[in-house]
């Protein structure tokens, strides 16, 4: 759908490249990481994954951990992305995605990101049918108990992960067709799982259905991407569209992954 620009070719800068590597290694499975690891993992000279840890403790990208001497990232990486999203940088990723979508099918493309237990829209596109609100969508909340932009990210949590959110607090009702029993609730959310999207009709809008699917990075559900219009509109069409939804999340979440890293093999450690 989108254009993206590919990257191809060895990396500019050796050192750089050799810096965001490790940079890039810090994620949810490894959160923290020890010089001798470092220097395992990337084929490095212990010397030489020691003054890069060091560099990035340094600029603030890891702290170290002085009894265990291993890193974890800093404060560095929040601010940068702090200022990432709040600059849009997450809205300018999903835009053209979104504007292909919409112009595609005629509908509403929205595309949601966790917060708490809510879902945020971070950009949205009006299609042919026009806009759903008098007001920019961008900004607004969706309860993760209540329509199909907050179940098909909530959906893939793991269930205690989601029990921990979810459960044990009130859950409004915003009409009819809210749901707010828990075993109810997880029926939908285990129905995401098995077919990959989620439907909905009047559950926080009386006058909006919403046709969403988890956009992943990896296997970890990062946010949703949502078609939306009026129930007359989006029910009738709706098998037809869920094949042109789940491109469009598939290609976002491609979009929202990091390069991979390039390991160096032992043999040529420098």
């Amino acid at each position: 759908m989108a254009d993206q620009m590919p990257v191809t070719g060895a990396p500019p800068l050796q050192t750089a490249d050799r810096v965001l590597n490790v940079l890039l290694s810090f994620d949810r499975e490894r959160p923290e990481w020890g010089v001798t690891e470092i220097a395992e993992e990337f084929g490095l000279d212990k010397s030489v994954a020691q003054r890069l840890l060091a560099a990035l403790a340094y600029r603030g990208f890891l702290v170290s951990d002085k009894r265990s001497r291993r890193y974890r990232l800093g404060p560095a990486v929040w601010h940068l992305s702090w200022v990432w999203e709040r600059g849009g940088g997450m809205a300018s990723l999903a835009r053209p995605t979104l504007e292909t979508l919409a112009e595609a099918v005629g509908v509403n493309a929205l595309f949601a990101v966790p917060d708490g237990v809510h879902m945020r829209c971070v950009a949205a596109v009006d299609g042919a049918t026009g806009p759903l609100r008098y007001y920019v969508l961008a900004g607004e909340l969706y309860p993760a108990h209540a329509g199909a932009t907050s179940r098909a990210y909530f959906g893939m949590l793991p269930p205690g992960d989601r029990a921990v959110l979810l459960y044990g607090r009130p859950m409004a009702r915003f009409g009819e067709h809210t749901l707010t029993d828990p075993v109810r609730l997880e029926e939908r959310f285990s129905e995401v799982r098995r077919v990959g999207y989620a439907y909905s009709e009047g559950e926080y809008d009386p006058d909006t259905a919403a046709l969403a699917a988890p956009v992943l990075v990896g296997r970890r559900p990062v946010g949703t991407l949502t078609l939306a219009a009026t129930p007359e509109v989006l029910r009738p069409r709706r098998e037809q569209l869920v094949a042109p939804l789940l491109q469009g999340a598939a290609e976002l979440g491609r979009a929202l992954t990091p390069a991979r890293l390039r390991r160096t093999p032992h043999r040529e450690r420098r």
